[in-house]
């Protein structure tokens, strides 16, 4: 049996709205990539999403824009709280903005904030909490919401990992002013490369769209928070309001979207099902610590962290997994205060660090599918009794 991290998510639906593209001979951003933007707000049930190149840039322009709002919502050298878990560009666009980073430690079960280590990392110099819904699991946006209600504290989500969790009835990704998506291949939904930032909030929003696209004033609405938009559209052409990217998505990326937003419901009820499986085996393992659901979780991957009582060696667990065809990886980056790069930051770290640096050591993750996959999992399950 061969068990790999992702499989594909395409039929010949994608190909047939590749070639439609291709058939309108328009292939940077467009037609479709505007109805995706639509339907996917629709589905998150927010006022705007903009699509972008990847949920890397997604997260750029998304930290960017709260720096150019009339009210200013940051400032370099503000304070921002992250979690030590996550992935790179979580972080990378804070440090580029030279904001100062708290990193304050996860929850060996939730893997997502330790939330008395977050309440007790909150100070007056807190100005933003970026909250990162980690391999599917949506935080307790309760708790979090009942530490800043009374604070001039920004709350914004990288959901990269956990398109389609909920928390409560309300889609994860949609709690903080904006929310980060991602549609790479081994993600929930794939178009090649994309990602979104989603807000309810018009600045918000417009800021968005001139970043996108170069800073300039083309593609904001002739009404707008961004800039004084004349009639003219050749001046309007090659304006340049902001200091943007050019993170645009491809047509042929919209075009993808659009079809796999359709299935992307029965996508994340089979890897709920297949997370049924997995819990239903591992929740009682004397060697493994999983993933604890906070409330829906959308089970991008199945995490197992060796218990501080087991014998069971990590470089073990690996060779033995690789041995019988079974993909495995790092939890995300583990503790991502380890990693060389940390040099060029601002930075704190608030508390040990404690669980951060255990599964740094002791963890590691295996992939779901959107595919039922319960025979790799109970597949999975026997080949770890032999470890």
């Amino acid at each position: 049996m061969n068990y790999k991290l992702a499989s594909s998510t395409w039929d010949e639906k994608e190909l047939q709205a590749i070639q439609s593209v291709i058939d309108k001979d328009i292939y940077t951003m467009g037609d479709s990539v505007q109805k995706f933007e639509e339907n996917f707000s629709d589905f998150l049930n927010t006022k705007y999403c903009v699509m972008t190149s990847s949920g890397s840039t997604a997260n750029l322009i998304a930290v960017a824009a709260l720096f150019f709002t009339k009210n200013n919502k940051l400032k370099r050298g503000d304070e921002v709280i992250v979690p030590a878990v996550s992935w790179s560009t979580t972080y990378f666009p804070l440090q580029q903005y030279g904001l100062k980073l708290k990193f304050v430690d996860v929850d060996l079960e939730t893997l997502n904030f330790d939330l008395e280590a977050l309440e007790s990392a909150i100070s007056e110099k807190t100005r933003l909490i970026m909250t990162v819904n980690l391999l599917g699991n949506p935080n307790d946006f309760d708790a979090i919401n009942a530490m800043i209600s009374e604070k001039n504290i920004i709350l914004l989500e990288d959901n990269c990992e956990s398109m389609g969790a909920e928390y409560k009835g309300k889609q994860a990704g949609t709690f903080g002013v904006m929310g980060t998506f991602s549609t790479f291949f081994s993600h929930h939904m794939a178009t090649m490369e994309g990602g979104f930032v989603t807000t309810d909030d018009e600045e918000l929003y417009h800021i968005l769209l001139s970043l996108r696209a170069h800073g300039w004033t083309r593609n904001l609405p002739d009404k707008n928070h961004v800039s004084n938009k004349s009639k003219d559209w050749f001046k309007e052409s090659f304006r340049f309001v902001l200091p943007g990217y050019n993170v645009r998505p491809l047509e042929m990326s919209g075009a993808i979207g659009v079809e796999q937003l359709k299935k992307l419901p029965s996508f994340i009820e089979n890897r709920r099902n297949n997370a049924q499986k997995f819990v239903e085996l591992f929740k009682n393992h004397p060697d493994f610590i999983i993933q604890k659901d906070i409330d829906k979780s959308s089970w991008f991957g199945f995490s197992l962290i060796i218990k501080a009582t087991s014998k069971v060696k990590r470089e073990d667990v690996v060779a033995k997994l690789v041995d019988n065809n079974i993909d495995c990886r790092p939890i995300v980056t583990g503790d991502f205060t380890q990693n060389e790069v940390m040099q060029y930051f601002d930075y704190e770290i608030h508390g040990e660090l404690k669980n951060a640096k255990y599964l740094h050591e002791h963890g590691l993750f295996v992939g779901n599918q959107q595919v039922t996959i319960l025979d790799k999992i109970e597949y999975l399950f026997q080949v770890l009794s032999e470890v």
